[in-house]
């Protein structure tokens, strides 16, 4: 009886345990994205459908409309913010990101994968925020309205 008493002792420990699991993010320390990420059972899974920029100036047309590729990363990311905020969630509990990038004519049509990643560095690796997801970034050729750069999708996970 002792026995049956310690293995569900043990047992009860181990599932404790396995409920105290945390989201794992792996892959070069150094790296501003995480190579992998593992979220465990114990944690709910939140989407965010792709976010556009904010207009910053009505006046304008084409990209002045919205910004250059850092300003609208900056936006899209306060809009990202604000919808996880509604969730419960924080950028912390972002593991997953995807970024479309349209190429600026200022660019010469290529994508400016700089200023997206110093809006991005804004919000993720930081001393205060230094979570940071697994990520795709791609270059498309258009989205919604003329002078829009930036849409991203992201995933986030959090505890239960």
């Amino acid at each position: 009886m002792k026995r049956l008493i310690a293995l569900a002792v043990g047992l009860c420990a181990i599932a404790g345990a396995a409920n105290a699991q945390e989201i794992v993010r792996g892959g070069d320390p150094k790296s501003i994205i995480a190579s992998v990420v593992t979220v465990p059972a114990s944690f709910d899974t939140i989407y965010v459908s792709g976010m556009t920029p904010p207009v910053i100036d009505e006046k304008a047309t084409g990209v002045a409309k919205f910004g250059d590729t850092k300003t609208q990363t900056l936006g899209v990311l306060g809009r990202i913010e604000a919808a996880l905020k509604t969730q419960g969630a924080t950028m912390a509990d972002v593991v997953m990101m995807r970024v479309l990038l349209v190429g600026d004519p200022a660019k010469g049509g290529k994508m400016d994968f700089a200023g997206m990643m110093e809006g991005y560095k804004t919000y993720f690796g930081t001393a205060e925020q230094p979570n940071k997801p697994a990520r795709i970034t791609s270059q498309i050729t258009a989205l919604v309205a003329d002078g829009m750069l930036v849409e991203i999708e992201v995933q986030a996970a959090k505890k239960k």
